[in-house]
């Protein structure tokens, strides 16, 4: 690990004035990502913000919605009465995350802003153009069972590892975020960027800015809500596949429905044309079928990632099953 300067921040406007005075700085909070790729010389901010201080833990109903603020720690929010009650699949996704240890640690925003476990990505001997750009994407023709099928390039297949993000990309979160310009507020599904020939730029985030939290719209059916995830060991290890979904069910037929799939896609994966086939069908084998196929549609492996375009197919079909059985 290369030499570093600490600071502990006492609130937001001295975070970011403390990290606007050094070009590279991040800001640290649980760590449980930002440490391991320091060790690695993944990355070197010459400046770590620590942000621990901030009152930014409240979880809190707030017009209409459910705000989380972004230190809250993954095993308080999985805990919390009004998270399983309105959104159990976000309980589900975070309980599904990680160890208890690791849990305890990491926060809600450090969750979303935790980077890809490519091996190329973490090895700085091999060529990676997320971490180097320019120097190539060693898992285009090399080791790539676990990288992406849906929303690659040319330069980057990465997987997206968030079993969080994948939950509030289905539920229309919105990340609430601090600048020097002010705050700001942007939807879920335009804070992740696709690869495209910047796989480097991951966020929307502007130099220095600061996630203050996320806020969920208390969406009535969320509450018939569940994520599957499947992976390689049954605890701390990352999605082969999952799915995020919400139902409203009247009867036998579905009247709306919520799809988002991780461990497929280059970002969280959220699948609009699945649920307008979702709309006003039977809730049945047949509908979900459809809606898998047309969920993984667009999809494309190098091989050894193959598998994960039928397994995605099969993951989203047993989470529908099980929220309709709910």
């Amino acid at each position: 690990m290369k030499p570093f300067t600490y600071v502990r921040a006492q609130s937001p406007p001295t975070a970011l004035s403390a990290a606007g005075r050094e070009s590279g700085a991040r800001y640290i909070a649980g760590g449980t990502n930002l440490l391991d790729l320091m060790k690695l010389e993944v990355e070197s901010p010459p400046l770590l913000v620590d942000i621990n201080p901030l009152a930014l833990r409240g979880i809190e109903a707030r017009a209409g919605a459910l705000y989380i603020g972004a230190l809250a720690r993954l095993t308080d929010v999985a805990g919390n009465a009004q998270v399983r009650r309105n959104f159990p699949l976000v309980a589900i996704a975070l309980e599904e995350s990680a160890s208890p240890q690791l849990r305890n640690m990491a926060t809600i925003g450090g969750n979303l802003m935790q980077r890809t476990r490519c091996a190329y990505f973490r090895d700085v001997a091999t060529p990676c153009n997320k971490r180097r750009p320019g120097s190539g994407c060693g898992a285009l023709d090399g080791e790539n069972r676990r990288q992406a099928v849906l929303g690659t390039s040319p330069h980057c297949i990465a997987v997206s590892p968030s079993d969080l993000a994948v939950a509030l990309a289905a539920l229309d979160a919105t990340v609430h975020l601090s600048g020097s310009n002010g705050d700001r507020e942007i939807e879920l599904a335009d804070f992740y960027r696709l690869p495209g020939d910047t796989p480097q730029i991951e966020t929307a985030l502007e130099p220095h800015e600061l996630i203050a939290g996320v806020s969920l719209p208390l969406l009535p059916f969320a509450s018939r809500s569940t994520y599957v995830k499947v992976r390689d060991r049954a605890q701390y290890d990352f999605a082969l596949a999952s799915a995020a979904v919400a139902v409203d069910l009247r009867g036998t037929t579905i009247r709306e429905a919520r799809i988002a799939l991780g461990g497929v896609g280059t970002i969280p994966w959220r699948c609009a044309q699945a649920e307008r086939l979702l709309a006003g069908a039977p809730a049945d084998r047949e509908s979900f079928e459809r809606a898998a196929q047309a969920a993984m549609s667009g999809a494309g492996g190098r091989g050894a990632n193959d598998y994960k375009i039928p397994l995605g197919r099969r993951t989203l079909i047993r989470a529908l099953e099980s929220a309709v059985a709910l």
